[in-house]
């Protein structure tokens, strides 16, 4: 008998090594999304203006200074301001909703966007600039190998949203040309059907962007962007960053007071993890600013210092630092406004509660308003999923404060993307400035920012709850500014002040708060304390616990100030909908390998 099984067990190993054999390997598919692109010319002849960007063409809607463009079948629309000299048109170019969107998930490239664009005066009545979108791409790569237990298992990966199937890894079924990827058991059971039109290329129904994708056999050495450095580079040695003329000094971490080799062999760790692991932590940058210099800049998984990334919920920090910049230029907005008053020409609203009017800024901001808004349950109304999928309100504004109350204002925290962007309702109609537009005047030209892309809502607001695509090496130059007291080489940006009473504690999370369950809770958030859309907390190394405060967004987007170490850390991440991961880099990666490496 005994003999017998080990025949079994020999033969199943071979047999699955077989399968093996016809599989085995690296596979990958890149689906490109058309958009137009290119050089945008607008041209003026008496009254009319006309412009054409590719191969399309509109006229052009002048009202004064304002420049108006939209083009047929909404393939793209610019908005921009003639200055007063005639020589630039300042504006922003609007790509439309893309189809690059898993329906889980309403972070992602599949909304519309607005990217900074100037166009300049080449001659008389001809203005030209370079109209430069947010690249649409869905990319899927995929693993398939024999696993310590001689079982064929497959891996997708896909770095734009983490939309790999809905699990790390599957068995994998090889019948002919057909294959089956599967996980889990009855009733609960994922299957992947998959067909090999040729030895080298696999067809495969793609739910997340619902197309056929087909995925071609490749070497490692063809798809660098499935590990978090191409394969067969030489070991990590640390380098400084380069200065650009963005603003920032740079200058080796020894200078800086860090220890290079530690620096080092925290990057070679990273370099070295197998992405076809069952939770990798998927990083894709890793930049460190210290004593007002940066010191540290890597890349990973194909991403490079020029890719704008998603920041995800992180960018809600975002809705802190305008507030405090308008206040600063003598706003009357402030954390005690009552959000009822500000955009009360958007009522009446639905569902009429005396609490609505005592809701402030301070607590949207703080996720204690008390509407039914919770992203952590999928039944409250306020939903971000829930409101970015329903069509019947386009204005996110009004959606939100039609919410009815679920408890009274400043009583109970629930994290709620939509209260946040009420907040920059209340800084377009406070301001009276587009939000993409005041967030260019304010935060990234001051900051000198290269390009960016400002999500929108299908109204064309802006959308404040989170999803902009930011450089990393620009997001930390936020973190720097509130070290250095509000100030960006020598522009001041928020007052002093704010920087303070910005990332003071004004809401606890705790079961309590929360109104959860210890283990309900433990499945939803970590105990802490937030402030003005900061979230507040506290690092170990060595024995001692420093303070931090940070912005985070959903798949590992981080920015973390440590105020009492002048240090400040960004990490970007592909980890969506695995916050398991992405949770534990700040303690890990900050206070297990950077604090330390501080002399």
């Amino acid at each position: 008998m005994i003999r017998a099984a080990c025949f079994a067990l020999t033969l199943l190993t071979a047999i699955a090594a077989a399968a093996a054999d016809d599989l085995e390997g690296l596979w990958s598919s890149e689906t490109h999304f058309a958009l137009l692109r290119g050089e945008l010319e607008v041209t003026r002849d008496g009254a009319q203006w006309r412009a054409t960007i590719a191969d399309a063409a509109t006229t052009a809607a002048v009202d004064g200074a304002s420049v108006r463009l939209a083009f047929p079948k909404n393939r793209g629309q610019f908005r921009g301001t003639l200055s007063a000299d005639g020589k630039v048109i300042d504006g922003f170019w609007m790509q439309p909703a893309g189809e690059n969107q898993d329906d889980s998930d309403t972070g992602g490239s599949g909304q519309p966007f607005a990217t900074p664009a100037i166009l300049r005066r080449v001659r008389a009545g001809v203005w030209r600039g370079t109209v430069a979108p947010l690249h649409e791409k869905f990319s899927l790569y995929l693993k398939v190998f024999t696993n310590e237990n001689g079982v064929l298992v497959g891996t997708f990966r896909n770095p734009d949203q983490n939309a790999i199937g809905g699990a790390p890894r599957f068995r994998v079924e090889h019948k002919g040309d057909d294959v089956r990827f599967t996980i889990g058991e009855a009733p609960e059971i994922i299957n992947i059907d998959a067909k090999l039109v040729s030895p080298d290329r696999m067809r495969v129904f793609w739910r997340e962007i619902n197309r056929n994708l087909e995925l071609v056999r490749r070497t490692p050495e063809q798809v660098p962007a499935f590990f978090p450095r191409p394969s067969g580079e030489p070991k990590y040695v640390y380098r400084k960053p380069p200065a650009l003329g963005d603003g920032w000094r740079t200058a080796r971490a020894s200078e800086a007071g860090l220890d290079e080799a530690k620096l080092a062999a925290l990057i070679q760790g990273l370099i070295d993890s197998d992405p076809a692991g069952r939770r990798p932590s998927l990083i894709h940058s890793l930049l460190v600013a210290h004593r007002g210099k940066l010191v540290l800049e890597e890349y990973f998984y194909g991403y490079d210092r020029e890719t704008p990334h998603d920041l995800r919920s992180a960018g809600k920090t975002f809705s802190s630092i305008l507030l405090g910049s308008a206040m600063m230029r003598g706003s009357k907005l402030s954390p005690e406004s009552h959000i009822y008053d500000v955009m009360a020409g958007l009522g009446p609203f639905a569902n009429p509660d005396p609490r609505k009017a005592q809701i402030t800024l301070a607590q949207l901001m703080t996720h204690t308003a008390g509407l039914a808004c919770n992203d952590n349950d999928e039944k409250s109304p306020g939903n971000e999923e829930t409101m970015w999928k329903q069509r019947g309100q386009p204005n996110f504004w009004k959606y939100t404060l039609d919410l009815p109350m679920a408890h009274d204002p400043g009583t109970r925290y629930a994290y709620c993307s939509a209260n946040v962007n009420l907040v920059g309702g209340a800084l377009t109609v406070g301001t009276k400035t587009w939000l993409p537009e005041l967030f260019d005047r304010r935060i990234a030209r001051p900051l000198q920012f290269s390009r960016y892309h400002w999500n929108l809502t299908p109204a064309g607001d802006g959308y404040l709850g989170g999803g902009a695509y930011i450089r990393p090496r620009d997001l930390l130059k936020v973190g720097q500014t509130f070290l250095d007291g509000g100030v960006w080489n020598g522009k001041r940006i928020v007052d002093a002040a704010w920087v303070k009473r910005s990332t003071a504690p004004y809401a606890d999370i705790n079961p309590t708060t929360t109104g959860l369950s210890k283990e309900e809770f433990g499945n939803f958030y970590g105990e802490g304390r937030d402030g003005y859309a900061w979230h507040l907390g506290q690092l170990t190394a060595g024995g001692r616990s420093y303070g931090d405060y940070g912005a985070s967004g959903n798949g590992g987007q981080l920015l973390i100030v440590v105020p009492e170490l002048d240090l400040a850390v960004v990490i970007t991440g592909g980890n969506y909908m695995w916050g398991g991961v992405w949770s534990r880099w700040g303690q890990d990666i900050i206070g297990g390998a950077i604090i330390p490496a501080i002399r």
